[in-house]
């Protein structure tokens, strides 16, 4: 006998219908009111610190990176609410020195999503605050830069003098879902950036376990070592466009830059 599995699909999430499937999202993008997770039973074991941070607000969007609204870090990285479909916007910095090295950091074990994990520069979110969000491809670039420096600042201790909001070159946007684990995972729409600048590193240790320089040799090496591990994203962009951009980086980079169109990498 033959049996048939059906497969529910997660609906396209748009402004119309986010309340509805998401009762903790509000609306208002800037400003609007949230729930505080800091005695959430979901939060139990956590690092306090890390616990703080779910409270930030991220900028909730349908497919199209249109923002339809925001809700807490908590909300938009929950597993059940990933696979009903809530996205948000994030950035990835790839920060390279004079040498063309790439900046990597090791996420903390205290983080509460990807923990231990090898990964580029800077990876984050824009939150709804004055001056990181945007509609429009040329104001959500803008904000995106301006929340990568303020987290480069965060998580490493490099001062924004050192990495100029007009020197992040924006190369392309993926849209792409992992878990974590069980719990908790990342379904985003991710702006690259790139910028090239040599700087002063104070790494937080509550964010970054450690830091290291690579030549597109050294990366390639660590790939090949089984005790290692990557973030999902890390290794997307990795495995499609990295190396190239990369090769490209003193000479014709401008070809890649700031592509209009959403790579799908679901």
């Amino acid at each position: 006998m033959s049996t048939t599995t059906t497969v529910t699909q997660a609906p396209t999430i748009t402004a119309e219908n986010v309340l509805r499937l998401f009762p903790e999202v509000n609306t208002t993008l800037i400003g609007g009111t949230h729930n505080s997770v800091t005695s959430d039973n979901d939060m139990e074991g956590y690092d306090e610190e890390q616990i703080r941070l779910m409270d930030e607000v991220c900028i909730v969007l349908d497919e199209d990176d249109i923002p339809i609204g925001s809700a807490s870090k908590k909300v938009c990285h929950l597993m059940e609410n990933i696979d009903q479909g809530l996205l948000h916007r994030a950035f990835s910095v790839f920060l390279f020195d004079s040498e063309n090295r790439l900046l990597l950091q090791q996420r903390a074990t205290e983080k509460i999503t990807f923990p231990d994990m090898w990964t580029n520069t800077c990876c984050s979110h824009p939150l709804g605050i004055p001056g990181e969000t945007g509609v429009g491809l040329e104001a959500s670039v803008q904000g995106v830069r301006r929340a990568a420096q303020r987290k480069l600042n965060h998580e490493l201790g490099i001062k924004a003098a050192q990495v100029p909001i007009d020197d992040f070159k924006f190369l392309t946007r993926i849209h792409y879902k992992s878990p974590s684990d069980g719990k908790w995972g990342e379904h985003e729409i991710d702006y690259i950036l790139f910028i090239k600048a040599n700087v002063d590193l104070e790494a937080n240790p509550n964010e970054v376990r450690d830091t290291r320089y690579v030549t597109q040799d050294d990366l390639k090496s660590m790939f090949q070592d089984k005790s290692l591990k990557f973030t999902p994203w890390f290794k997307l962009i990795c495995e499609s466009m990295l190396f190239e951009w990369w090769s490209h980086l003193d000479s014709g980079l401008e070809k890649y830059t700031g592509e209009t169109h959403i790579r799908r990498m679901l």
